[in-house]
């Protein structure tokens, strides 16, 4: 008996680690962008790992009760959950383009345009109305695209460095 319990574990680490392996790399993506933790060299996103092994360590646990189930879909859920429980943390983020962002619009804006997720998922997923998420996605699309702006404005002349050049010729 204590054979086939064996086989069974090892099955199920090799399974967890085939998914890990090829779902990883973009959970902890997700988890950076959640956090907003400045661009780093792999491997130095502390408060992004922690997330991630945390979201990774429960849906290990739930591997066996998966049953043909999207493990992905799980992960991803419960990065968003703990997340959204420990928001305070990640109140106020290192860098980065979503820094300007409120950790709910964040997360509404990771869920919903990095990892397409559809807007009724997302607003069962955190608990909101379905106009909510809505509101949230459209103020984080709107706070970015402003951010854009700025950062791409012309000078206080309100004219392109190529602007002179043209009646030039």
């Amino acid at each position: 008996m204590s054979d086939r319990a064996d086989h069974r574990d090892r099955l199920r680490a090799l399974e967890f680690d085939a998914f890990v392996a090829g779902a990883g790399g973009r959970l902890l993506h997700t988890a950076t962008l959640l956090t907003g933790e400045p661009p780093q060299p792999p491997g130095a996103y502390p408060r992004a790992e922690h997330l991630l092994h945390a979201a990774l360590s429960r849906t290990y646990a739930e591997w066996d009760r998966l049953h043909g189930g999207d493990p992905y879909d799980l992960s991803r859920r419960e990065l968003a959950l703990r997340f959204a429980r420990e928001a305070r943390r990640h109140q106020r983020p290192r860098g980065g383009l979503l820094e300007r962002l409120t950790p709910v619009e964040r997360l509404v804006l990771v869920l919903r345009m990095y990892e397409e997720v559809g807007e009724e998922q997302t607003a069962a997923l955190l608990g909101l109305p379905g106009d909510r998420v809505r509101a949230v996605c459209a103020r984080a699309v709107a706070a970015l695209r402003s951010a854009g702006r700025r950062r791409t404005a012309p000078p206080a002349g309100g004219r392109t460095a190529g602007a002179g050049r043209r009646g030039a010729a």
